[in-house]
């Protein structure tokens, strides 16, 4: 089934941000079939637009205090006049997407707008699950999959890849001014995120560190195999290639020691299109091997909100609701604050 409601000029604009802005998404949505591949293309490019605002903006919390407006219009069905609004707007009809996983997202923004760190490997789980597997449920959506242990897995793997990227981005993030790093990792090895951040270096602590959260990541790749299966059968290399270009990143990464201060840990497109080779034999297998129980594991604590309120049979569905918008909505009003505050604060300047 197509998706006609999107125009076919959106839909190439689209199509054009993920060529040039995500050259791993790209690669994998050639093997989606296209009545996944458009609607996706144009759930990344709105994605990749939110990100982009937020990062590379002068003012994140302005970025994301207006992505909340460019929302609400998605839902109200009058989208900004914009080829990304259009699109996925057209998508959120088509699909019935539930508002709460783009919600999430910006929630996973806003944080990273206030310029959260993350206490525990748990906190970082709960930011993974909203800036990834947010993004994660939604590929479900598109597919017509709203099975508990399905989407519980394609969590699992939103979780794995945000984990590879963190743990691959160490010392950019950190000389950016960021950190997330789990801090009592940090305060474990005695010591503080300002001096890290000042001057990152390789040490032993943080190639253990690195390590560990690839450990985490590695667990949950392997678990996510387990719901590819679910999926419908000709969407499935395609999301197995996704998984596998990931993980060859943390097994880089691993190579080089552990360090994700001097070197960046990426792959070759001759790897690539090896990694989608083997993603095309994982797929014709799981047509034949029975179903591993792994698959029926619950969801990680840190993403079952998320389960909840997508799921046509999760037995918590019911439950979701006003407690996840007030949560966003706090988060929202305090960047509002603080942008407020910011301006205030310029106007006495300038005086």
């Amino acid at each position: 089934m197509s998706t006609s409601l999107i125009r076919s000029d959106d839909l190439e604009h689209c199509r054009e941000v993920i060529r040039t802005g995500s050259l791993s998404f790209h690669a994998a949505s050639k093997l989606l079939p296209s009545s996944v591949r458009d609607p996706a293309l144009a759930l990344y490019a709105f994605c990749r637009l939110a990100d982009d605002e937020v990062d590379e903006g002068s003012n994140k919390r302005a970025a994301v205090l207006d992505l909340q407006k460019r929302l609400d219009l998605v839902y109200a069905g009058t989208p900004r006049n914009a080829p990304e609004d259009r699109a996925f707007a057209a998508v959120c009809e088509e699909f019935d997407m539930p508002r709460a996983l783009p919600e999430a997202l910006l929630e996973g923004l806003a944080w990273d707008a206030m310029e959260q760190c993350y206490e525990t490997l748990s906190d970082v789980r709960g930011y993974s699950a909203r800036v990834a597997s947010a993004v994660g449920a939604m590929m479900c959506v598109l597919m017509r999959v709203r099975d508990a242990d399905a989407l519980a897995r394609a969590c699992d793997l939103g979780v794995a890849m945000q984990l590879t990227n963190i743990a691959r981005d160490v010392g950019e993030d950190a000389r950016a001014g960021r950190i997330y790093l789990p801090l009592d990792w940090l305060a474990d090895a005695g010591m503080e995120p300002a001096e890290f951040m000042a001057n990152p270096s390789a040490s032993p602590e943080v190639k253990r560190m690195v390590k560990r959260l690839l450990a985490e990541a590695r667990r949950l790749y392997i678990r996510s195999e387990t719901g590819i299966g679910s999926l419908p059968l000709n969407a499935r290399t395609g999301i197995f290639a996704a998984r596998f270009i990931y993980g060859a990143i943390g097994t880089q990464l691993t190579r080089l020691g552990h360090d994700s201060i001097n070197h960046r840990a990426r792959t070759t497109n001759a790897h690539k299109l090896g990694l989608i080779s083997v993603s095309a034999v994982r797929s014709a297998a799981s047509v034949i091997l029975p179903k591993s129980p792994v698959l029926f594991a619950s969801p990680l604590d840190e993403v079952r909100f998320l389960v909840d309120a997508v799921a046509t049979n999760s037995p918590r569905a019911s439950e979701w609701g006003t407690g996840r918008t007030g949560a966003l909505l706090s988060v929202l009003s305090e960047l509002k604050a603080r942008e407020v505050n910011a301006k205030s604060t310029i106007g006495v300047a300038a005086e």
